[in-house]
């Protein structure tokens, strides 16, 4: 995308914003928003939102942190911008940091959950990941497992996979991998549990096409088999954060990469295992 963040502060209050509830069972919603100005379709989104504390999560952040970590991963993604907005929610202000994303459907194309597709047309006794490798997205699904790794992405549900459907050149592949906010840190709202945060615990996840264990999720992905990444360095470090101080404390920040780091160690001792 363009300038990947807005620091000057946007009147963005003519926005209209739909509750979606959180799928990982913590309090709040998320409030998603949508323009479609000149023909461009731009969906926005905010951070968990509580009725009585306001915007309380930092979702946005991580999608920024998560998109550009897997451009230097080197894997298809959607890309995000974080801006600083004034927003109306309920005809009541907020100033916020909330992230914006282009529609990836190209024109001739529509999008369906991957679980609605496999409910769909699966074979009997077929499993969600057999499912996609006889589609022939084992590439696409093992890079997934791996970034959910990574970052400890708690919400792979079977909508948050979704398929391009061209009817006119009549294919079906897997969109860019996208929704990434509930990872990382994404439950910390205070430096007290930033700093008590078990960065390499093994919390439960939701995964369409595995288990609840994002380490045993990696074992999907047969021997010999892992997909050739970009590796990550200790200098990407600046890159991943550049310009986020002003969104995100030093605390978090500090804390997320150590999470990332070790969690990429961690997973190269894997593959070198394998």
């Amino acid at each position: 995308m363009e300038t990947q963040i807005i620091r000057e502060k946007q009147d963005l209050t003519w926005l209209s914003w739909s509750k979606i509830r959180n799928s990982s069972g913590t309090t709040g919603s998320f409030l998603k928003a949508y323009s479609d100005l000149g023909g461009e379709k731009i969906y926005y989104k905010l951070s968990c939102f509580d009725t009585i504390n306001g915007i309380i999560g930092h979702e946005c952040v991580n999608e920024l942190i998560v998109d550009r970590l897997l451009t230097i991963l080197g894997i298809e993604h959607l890309q995000y911008r974080l801006i600083h907005a004034d927003i109306l929610i309920d005809d009541k202000p907020y100033t916020t940091w909330l992230c914006a994303s282009k529609d990836f459907k190209r024109r001739g194309e529509s999008k369906l959950a991957l679980d609605a597709l496999y409910q769909a047309e699966r074979l009997e006794n077929e499993t969600p990941l057999d499912f996609c490798i006889r589609y022939g997205w084992s590439e696409y699904i093992r890079k997934m497992l791996i970034v959910d790794y990574i970052i400890l992405n708690r919400d792979r549900h079977g909508a948050n996979i979704e398929i391009i459907r061209n009817s006119g050149q009549k294919t079906l592949q897997p969109a860019p991998l996208f929704d990434h906010g509930i990872s990382l840190l994404f439950n910390c709202y205070d430096e007290a549990s930033v700093t008590a945060a078990q960065i390499m615990e093994d919390k439960p996840v939701q995964c369409f096409v595995g288990s609840r264990s994002s380490w045993e999720n990696l074992k999907l992905i047969p021997a010999g088999q892992m997909p050739a990444l970009h590796p990550l360095r200790l200098t990407d470090r600046e890159a991943i954060f550049d310009g986020l101080t002003d969104a995100l404390s030093r605390v978090w920040l500090d804390k997320i990469w150590e999470m990332i780091w070790g969690r990429w160690l961690q997973y190269e001792d894997f593959c070198d295992k394998r």
